[in-house]
C-alpha cells in the first residue's frame, strides 16, 4: 500500500493511507463548499487569470518589445515560472483546502505573513478593478446614443461655438479627463465626488456583490457568462475589424519581429512581469478556489490547460486590438492626406480632384521645387502610417481614448461600444470574483470572521469596506 506524508496543523507529520485521505475528505466535504462540476472550476480560474491585462497591457509589450519577438520570451517564461507556480498554487490549495493564510500556516506558521500580504494585495487590487468596472459601466451607459457622446466637442456655454479645451485636444480625451473624471488641475488639488462615478462604483459594487453573495454556489453560475462572453464578443470584433481598411496592416505591424530585443533585458523583465500579472499569482485566488476541489483531482494537468488557454487568450485579443488600432491608424492617415491635399490645392489654386492620395508625393516634391516658400509657411504634417501605427497606449489609455476613438470611426458605433464595453465589464468582473476569494477565505482562516455568520453577511463585508476606501 503507497503511503503518504502529509502536514498535519503545521507542527508534526504522519503517515496516512489513501483510505484515511478519502475518510478526511468526507468530513471536510460537510463543512466545506465543492465545484458543483469541474467545468464551473475551471471557468472560474480562466476568468481570474484572463483579465484586463490580456486585452490592454500584452498587446502594448508586444508592440514596445519587437512585435513577433516578444512571444519568444513570453512564451518560455510561461512554462518555465508560469505553469510551476500555477501547479503549486493549485496544488497546495487542493490539498490543504484553505485559503492563502491557511495554507501558508500549515507549511509554517512564520509564512503566515506571506497569506496576509496576498490578501492585501487581493483588498487594493480589488480597489483598483472595480474603479476600472465602474468607468466601464459609465461608458457603457453612454453608449446608447447616436452619436456617442465622445465622437464629438461640445458647445460651450453659450452655445456659439465649441467648447475651447476639446478643440485643442480632441473629443475622446475631452470626455474621458473632462466629463468621465474631471481631473483637477494639480495633483495637490483633490477636488470633489463626482455623483455620476459613485453611482457607477455603486452598481458595480451591487454586480459583484449579486455575483458572490454565496460564494462559488452563486459564482459558478455567473462564470457561465462572464468568462464565454469576453471570447464571443473578441470573435465578433475580429471579423469586424478583419473587414475595415487597414486591418491587416495593424495585424502585420504587431507581428512583425525585431529579433534585436530578444538581447534587450527589459524584454525579459517585461515578459516575466507580464506572466506573473496574467496568471494573478500570489493574490491567495487561485489557492481558495482550488481548496474547493476533491484532494485528488489532477491539478498538474488543469495547470497546463489554463496556461495554454490564458497564452493563447493573450495573442488573440493582440491580433483583435490591433486589427481595430490598424483602422484607426489608417482612417487618421487618410485624414492628414486629404488635409494636405486640401491646403495645397487652395494654395496653389489647382483643380480639384487632380491631387489625389496616389500623385500626393510627386506633387507635393513638385511644389516644393516651384514654390518652396508657399509650402513651407503651410507647415503640412508629415503623414506616415508606421509612425501613426507606433503610437502604442496601453491600460487606460487605450480602453477609453485609442480604442473608443476607433468605434467613432466604425459604422453602427453604438453597437460596437456596448458590445466593447460589455466585454471589458465581464473581464473585470470574473477577475474580481478571484479577488473577493482571495479576502474573504484568509479572513475565515484567520477566524476574524465567526462561523456563525451567513454568508450573504460575510460576502456583503467586502463590497462595503471597499465602497468606503473607494469614496475616501
Amino acid at each position: 500500500m503507497v503511503k503518504l506524508v502529509l502536514p498535519n496543523s503545521g507542527l508534526e507529520n504522519r503517515i496516512q493511507t489513501y483510505e484515511q485521505l478519502e475518510v478526511l475528505e468526507k468530513e471536510e466535504a460537510g463543512e466545506r463548499p465543492k465545484w458543483d462540476n469541474k467545468a464551473q472550476y475551471m471557468l472560474t480560474c480562466v476568468g481570474f487569470c484572463v483579465g484586463l491585462g490580456n486585452v490592454w497591457r500584452f498587446p502594448y509589450l508586444c508592440q514596445s518589445h519587437g512585435g513577433g519577438a516578444f512571444m519568444i520570451p513570453f512564451l518560455i517564461l510561461l512554462v518555465l515560472e508560469g505553469i510551476p507556480l500555477l501547479h503549486l498554487e493549485f496544488a497546495i490549495g487542493q490539498r490543504l483546502r484553505k485559503g492563502s493564510v491557511g495554507v501558508w500556516s500549515t507549511i509554517h506558521p512564520t509564512l503566515k505573513g506571506v497569506g496576509v500580504a496576498s490578501m492585501l494585495v487581493s483588498f487594493l487590487v480589488g480597489l483598483y478593478y472595480n474603479t476600472i468596472i465602474a468607468w466601464v459601466m459609465w461608458y457603457f451607459f453612454n453608449s446608447f446614443q447616436e452619436p456617442l457622446p465622445w465622437s464629438e466637442c461640445p458647445l460651450n456655454s453659450n452655445r456659439t461655438g465649441i467648447e475651447l479645451e476639446c478643440a485643442r485636444s480632441s473629443p475622446v480625451d475631452y470626455f474621458w479627463y473632462r466629463e468621465t473624471l474631471n481631473t483637477s488641475t494639480s495633483i495637490e488639488d483633490s477636488g470633489t465626488l463626482q455623483w455620476w462615478l459613485v453611482l457607477s462604483l455603486a452598481c458595480a459594487w451591487g454586480v459583484l456583490y449579486v455575483c458572490t453573495i454565496r460564494g462559488i454556489e452563486t459564482t459558478g453560475k455567473a462564470v457561465y457568462v462572464t468568462s464565454t462572453l469576453p471570447y464571443v464578443v473578441l470573435t465578433i470584433f475580429l471579423i469586424r475589424g478583419l473587414t475595415l481598411k487597414g486591418s491587416v496592416s495593424g495585424i502585420v505591424y504587431l507581428f512583425t519581429p525585431d529579433v534585436s530585443e530578444l538581447a534587450n533585458p527589459v524584454t525579459w523583465l517585461d515578459a516575466g512581469a507580464q506572466v506573473f500579472y496574467s496568471f494573478s499569482l500570489a493574490f491567495g485566488g487561485l489557492i481558495s478556489f482550488s481548496s474547493y476541489n476533491s484532494i485528488h483531482n489532477n491539478c498538474e494537468k488543469d495547470a497546463v490547460i489554463i496556461s495554454i488557454i490564458n497564452g493563447c487568450t493573450s495573442i488573440y485579443a493582440a491580433t483583435v486590438i490591433y486589427s481595430i488600432i490598424g483602422f484607426r491608424a489608417t482612417a487618421q492617415y487618410d485624414d492628414c492626406l486629404a488635409s494636405n491635399i486640401l491646403a495645397l490645392t487652395n494654395a496653389f489654386d489647382w483643380p480639384e480632384g487632380n491631387i489625389t492620395e496616389g500623385n500626393y508625393e510627386y506633387m507635393l516634391n513638385y511644389f516644393n521645387q516651384s514654390d518652396p516658400t508657399v509650402v513651407t509657411s503651410l507647415q503640412l504634417p508629415k503623414c506616415d502610417l508606421d509612425t501613426l501605427l507606433s503610437q502604442g497606449v496601453e491600460g487606460t489609455g487605450l480602453a477609453f481614448i485609442v480604442f473608443t476613438e476607433a468605434i467613432t470611426k466604425m459604422p453602427v458605433s453604438p453597437l460596437w461600444s456596448v458590445l466593447f464595453f460589455i466585454m471589458l465589464f465581464c473581464l473585470g468582473l470574473s477577475s474580481m470574483f478571484g479577488n473577493m476569494e482571495g479576502v474573504l477565505v484568509p479572513l475565515m482562516d484567520l477566524k476574524i470572521i465567526p462561523k456563525s455568520w451567513p454568508k450573504e453577511a460575510v460576502t456583503g463585508m467586502f463590497p462595503y469596506s471597499n465602497i468606503c476606501a473607494n469614496v475616501c
